[in-house]
């Protein structure tokens, strides 16, 4: 055998070995090449099976009739830029007159199949653009985040489309959401990349955990206060309610809205503001929100209303205050009682992981995307921590948040423990933490020479 053969005998086999073991590196070093080549070879011949070309112009036609030359082929839509990424292709086009971008969207499984790549999307730029991402693998089985992300004040990274694009939880954009899921989906893994994405920030993290606080108590190094109880959340709750009551206080006192003030700096939320007087914004986490809705006796129907009336007022007048909510649940209908609907409705983000049935998914996005609904229920149980993600736009997406252990949450949380704010009107509330050991146990076998 020549060295030739030899050589392609080992790149063909090293190739087969990475797209095996890790696709991501077979797709940086052999599939960006190969793609690349089948869009621009195949691209007319793809366009004109899935429907996606124009007849001529009548010109054109016209004069090539008069010309006797062949009349001109149908044409698709214009290539203005194809960019490769760490997950696959970005082709920008340029639509023709009498195309939409609904028939690029219809056709995404048509072209995934001939261009022989992963997966799909489209979406709308602007009128007559339209972004078509190509994934070359599937980047939610082994979920990988890019090194750099773009940061900006309440955004987080939290988990990875199935786009290849990454997936951010924006306060100021949508500042309540609601997180669902079955047991052992992964809903905890999410909480955990909430928690982590945000402890770096200047922002206040509030926990109601009613199981005792096993999920988020060991993060309370970065807690500025912490509810493990139906109780306990109760009067943390009318806390918030009474900070956001001061909140608005000081803004009205700040507006500034003498006739020579631009109308840009008349302050109507905390980030309008100076920086000096900005109060910290606060993000509540509620684990289990049924814990927080069920009663048995009359008492427990009374701290029920007190609880739920509390949040559906953070939900509706929270955001200019900055106070944000995250509510977590396996279940969030109207058998949870009166209220329940009203506060669904201010939770503008919904994630849903695995769920056991269709009325479940119905609740997180019967509402807001009734085409989520289908996909949320077929999420496989092997999969934990795939979940759909939608906002009253319409739109979703499937995400997988990666695997962030406890213990990893722990450690990322007492890191930033000296960032944690005090709050005067919850310092009731602040968990009495440890100092957490600087120094290692000594080894029970120590040698001759150091014991």
């Amino acid at each position: 055998m020549t060295v030739f053969t030899v050589t392609l005998v080992l790149v063909v086999a090293a190739a087969g070995l990475l797209r095996w073991r890790r696709p991501a590196w077979y797709w940086l070093a052999f599939g960006v090449a190969l793609a690349v080549l089948r869009v621009l070879i195949r691209y007319r011949s793809v366009m004109d099976a899935c429907g996606l070309t124009v007849p001529p112009a009548r010109w054109r036609s016209a004069l090539a009739r008069t010309t006797n030359r062949p009349i001109p082929e149908p044409r698709p839509p214009r290539i203005r830029r194809l960019r490769p990424t760490r997950t696959g292709l970005v082709l920008r086009l340029k639509l023709r007159p009498g195309q939409d971008v609904f028939d690029i969207a219809a056709a995404s499984d048509r072209l995934r199949h001939s261009f022989s790549m992963f997966g799909v999307t489209s979406r709308e730029v602007r009128s007559g653009v339209v972004e078509v991402r190509m994934t070359g693998y599937d980047v939610l089985k082994r979920v990988q985040m890019p090194a750099e992300t773009e940061s900006r004040p309440m955004r987080v990274p939290v988990a990875l489309r199935e786009d290849g694009s990454v997936h951010y939880r924006d306060y100021r954009a949508v500042p309540h959401a609601l997180t669902l899921g079955a047991t052992e989906s992964g809903k905890s893994v999410y909480q955990r990349n909430l928690v982590a994405g945000l402890a770096p920030l200047g922002v206040a993290l509030v926990g109601i955990d009613c199981k005792q606080g096993v999920e988020l108590f060991p993060l309370a190094r970065r807690f500025s206060a912490l509810a493990d109880s139906p109780d306990t959340a109760a009067e943390l709750l009318d806390a918030l309610v009474g900070r956001m009551a001061d909140v608005y206080r000081l803004i009205r006192t700040q507006q500034r809205i003498t006739v020579d003030v631009p109308d840009a700096e008349i302050a109507a939320d905390i980030w309008d503001l100076p920086d000096e007087l900005r109060p910290t914004p606060v993000v509540i986490l509620v684990d289990e929100v049924a814990e927080l809705a069920l009663y048995a006796t009359k008492e427990e129907e009374r701290r029920r209303d007190r609880i739920i009336t509390a949040l559906v007022r953070l939900a509706q007048l929270g955001r200019a205050a900055g106070i944000y909510l995250e509510i977590c649940g396996q279940r969030f209908g109207s058998e949870l009682g009166k209220g329940i609907t009203m506060l669904r409705a201010q939770l503008t983000g919904r994630t849903a992981h695995r769920l056991n049935d269709e009325t479940s998914a119905n609740m997180a996005f019967g509402d807001i995307a009734p085409d989520a609904v289908l996909a949320a229920i077929q999420i496989p149980a092997e999969l934990r921590g795939l979940a759909i993600a939608g906002d009253a736009s319409g739109g979703w997406h499937r995400i997988r948040a990666p695997h962030t252990s406890l213990r990893q949450a722990v450690n990322l949380c007492n890191r930033y423990a000296d960032r944690t704010p005090d709050l005067p009107e919850l310092a009731a509330f602040r968990p009495a933490v440890t100092a957490p050991d600087t120094a290692l146990a000594p080894s029970a076998k120590a040698s001759p020479a150091t014991a």
